[in-house]
């Protein structure tokens, strides 16, 4: 660790919600975009059927728990190039991305393997042979495209926290047009290829990701300035700098594998009540992701300006833009949760035509509309504080709300109770809400005390 840093004059309020919405903005179109190729999928398999749909909807939720695990274990790549780049150590920055490159390939490969196991899996977790049989196969087809989507991410995080965000939008807007025309020909059998249903549409997705870092790492290799930001060349004191990142990676790993593990908890859950309830528990959990994307952009803009005011010494910058972050996310889901909640009836016909799985997807997006206020308050919280580099106490709250209050207050709604997936989905926003809470406690301690570069 080195010594704290002196302060450093603030920058206004102004300026820093004019600065966030400027990193935010393109961040929130990519990962829409992102998320996008899963609506996609989901809308078009949909078209396939109830069966297919639910298939999709059980192999979306493991694969992205090892996904998100991933992305989470290269966290520390944003975090210590949003750090260097504040400070002025612009060379650092192209040696933790290409340090993170290594990471994310290794950790695609082993999630692949673990992925080939997906049947007795889904077997073990209670699921009929033929949605078990179905979900496998298009686990399977997601598998070989797990660690470009990871490479993708590390180069990613790379862009984002050097302040170049467009081209991740860019790559994104491309990759959601290839993966239609994809899903057309693999869902349906166009152009003489087989109707693979979801398993289709999992290639696609799968083609796509690696598509996705061709043309992301290509950029990064040839940007203006990647020469003084470390891009090429020799990485100095390389095995520290891994060691960093795994230190600060291992903590939010867990936290992001957690909260995907109970939330595909639930979503196995879901399975057991049958295609049905799976189609519709998968709509609203995706309806929920979609709205969560704007989120994602303030979290990372949140974490990248935390990370910047800690390497320029700037303390009063660091609550600033965390809290500004926070404000500006809940009032976008104010407005979010008022549209889902005025048309859900509307919003669940246009992922599927059966009218069981709309009639039991409606009232799962009124509720989907509560979530998405603490959902949103907790995510950028999050980011906020691992911008200043604490990732454990984040970490200790995941586990403790996750699996401590949305896993068995959603199971005991669900059977107990007997809501259904109404009981999953309240369970759920219950952990979103403690979650919240305990994490605005956490970056208000962190912004009262000294920080250093980590």
């Amino acid at each position: 660790m080195a010594d704290a840093l002196p302060a450093r004059p603030t920058l206004s309020l102004s300026d820093h919600a004019l600065r966030t919405l400027k990193l935010a903005a393109p961040v929130t179109v990519a990962r829409t975009g992102m998320l996008a190729i899963t609506t996609a999928d989901v809308v078009m398999t949909g078209r396939a059927g109830a069966n297919e749909l639910a298939h999709l909807g059980l192999a979306i939720a493991p694969q992205m728990t090892l996904a998100l695990t991933g992305i989470g274990l290269l966290q520390g790549t944003t975090i210590l190039t949003a750090q260097a780049y504040g400070a002025n150590a612009h060379r650092e920055c192209g040696a933790f991305w290409r340090i993170g490159l290594l990471h994310a390939l290794a950790l695609g490969l082993l999630g692949a393997l673990l992925m080939l196991l997906a049947e007795p899996f889904f077997r073990l977790t209670g699921q009929s042979p033929e949605l078990a049989q179905g979900a496998a196969r298009a686990m399977h087809a997601f598998a070989w495209g797990l660690p470009g989507f990871l490479m993708f991410a590390a180069t990613t995080a790379f862009l984002e926290a050097v302040n170049r965000p467009l081209p991740g939008m860019v790559v994104m807007l491309i990759a959601n047009v290839v993966n239609v025309a994809l899903n057309w020909v693999l869902i349906y059998g166009h152009l003489g290829a087989p109707a693979l249903g979801a398993e289709g549409a999992a290639h696609a997705t799968s083609a796509v990701r690696w598509l996705m870092f061709a043309l992301l790492a290509g950029y990064a290799l040839v940007m203006p300035g990647h020469r003084a930001l470390g891009v090429k060349g020799p990485i100095e004191a390389g095995r520290l700098k891994a060691r960093k990142l795994r230190r600060l990676g291992y903590p939010v790993g867990l936290t992001f594998g957690l909260e995907s593990g109970a939330i595909t908890s639930l979503v196995i859950m879901a399975g057991t009540m049958g295609a049905a309830a799976t189609a519709a528990y998968q709509i609203a959990h995706n309806l929920m992701a979609l709205a969560y994307m704007p989120t994602i952009g303030l979290a990372t803009a949140a974490s990248v300006r935390v990370g910047n005011a800690v390497g320029r010494g700037d303390a009063a910058g660091i609550a600033r833009a965390g809290w500004i972050a926070c404000v500006m996310g809940l009032a976008l889901m104010a407005l979010v949760a008022i549209g889902y909640a005025g048309i859900p009836h509307a919003l669940a016909q246009f992922y599927s035509p059966d009218p069981a799985v709309v009639a039991l997807a409606t009232p799962l997006i009124g509720v989907v509309a509560i979530a998405l206020l603490f959902d949103s308050a907790q995510g950028i919280l999050i980011g906020a504080a691992r911008g200043a580099a604490s990732v454990w106490v984040p970490t200790a709250i995941h586990v403790g709300v996750y699996w401590g209050i949305a896993v068995p207050l959603g199971y005991g709604l669900a059977f107990g109770v007997g809501l259904g997936t109404l009981g999953l989905l309240w369970g759920l926003t219950a952990g979103f809400g403690a979650a919240s809470a305990a994490l605005a406690v956490h970056f208000l301690r962190l912004t009262r005390r000294p920080f250093e570069r980590y």
